[in-house]
């Protein structure tokens, strides 16, 4: 008897990363933003030093998915990852297990794809200047993503506190053919930038609003939680802000929760997110003066999206 199960494919990182590229990231979030509106639910198991995170979601016409990881900081010590998991995807019509897909696969496209889809709705379409802060791994992959979806993009400078990081993120991309440098003067740099992403761990603001010059957009990323900010309040009342997800940013970041907390902005001053800016339904920018500021937060959703994305293209 012939058996009516299949093993799903497992893509990892190494053998799947080569295929994929970044247009194909953003258009894949643009895409995902006109199809209904997802459901999406967390889970958090186990204590602060070591906790399993579940994110599920449910999109009409794109399936379901669950990403499931593990976040243990001890394991730097031990030379492991700190972040170490899995996404399954399920078929949209007969909810069969389509692939198990690499945890940090998706979370690597989705991020950066997220705030670049934000950039190509919200920046000055005549932007040539980005600026990274911070010099993780997040931040390499910005230096692609953005270097390849916004072909506008002529320099990118990248400031980190310590300089060290800053130089060896850079040094990276010597044979890619990118206009990268490191900056020290983390102040003028922003007042220089047509575009500032920061994806940082800071938990005081290091993007002062008093820096950023009339018509650039800032792109927040690194505040995941309530205790964290890049940005101070100033910056945030002067800006037109949007989010990637009402549903993950507002109550749940301090990006948001500290600057509503202090009066500098209302829940209000949202002015829409992703589904509202793809679909026209949130006004964009207005003038090449405004600032424009958009906060990513992540969410299933996304990894979602991501994630059928790559199944599509890798299982093809």
């Amino acid at each position: 008897m012939t058996s009516k199960f299949r093993v799903p494919p497992f893509l990892s990182y190494d053998a799947t990363i080569e295929r994929l590229d970044w247009a194909g990231a953003v258009e894949a979030l643009r895409k995902g933003h006109d199809l209904p509106v997802a459901q999406i639910k967390d889970a958090f198991l186990g204590p602060p030093t070591g906790t399993m995170v579940s994110r599920s979601a449910y999109i009409e016409g794109l399936g379901y998915g669950a990403k499931t990881f593990t976040v243990l900081d001890a394991n730097a010590a031990r030379g492991l990852p700190t972040v170490q998991g899995a996404m399954l995807v399920f078929d949209k019509d007969d909810g069969g297990l389509r692939a198990i897909v690499d945890s940090a696969l998706v979370t690597e496209f989705k991020t950066a794809a997220d705030s670049v889809l934000g950039a190509s709705l919200l920046a000055r379409p005549d932007s040539k200047h980005l600026l990274i802060v911070g010099a993780g791994t997040v931040a390499t992959s910005l230096v692609k993503a953005y270097a390849s979806a916004l072909p506008g993009i002529e320099r990118i400078s990248v400031w980190s506190r310590r300089p060290e990081q800053a130089q060896k993120l850079v040094a990276g991309f010597d044979d890619r053919g990118i206009n990268v440098a490191a900056v020290s003067d983390l102040q003028a740099a922003v007042g220089w930038a047509d575009i500032v992403s920061s994806a940082t761990m800071a938990r005081q603001p290091v993007i002062l609003g008093d820096w950023v010059r009339p018509g650039t957009h800032v792109d927040l990323i690194g505040a995941f939680k309530a205790d964290m900010r890049e940005a101070d309040d100033v910056l945030m009342a002067k800006a037109a802000l949007f989010v990637d997800s009402r549903e993950t940013t507002l109550g749940h970041i301090g990006e948001l929760i500290q600057p509503i907390a202090s009066g500098a902005i209302t829940a209000d001053s949202v002015l829409g997110d992703l589904y509202d800016l793809v679909r026209r339904e949130a006004r964009r920018r207005q003038s090449d003066d405004e600032v424009t500021l958009f906060k990513n937060g992540g969410g299933a959703h996304l990894d979602l999206m991501i994630a059928s994305w790559i199944v599509q293209v890798a299982v093809a």
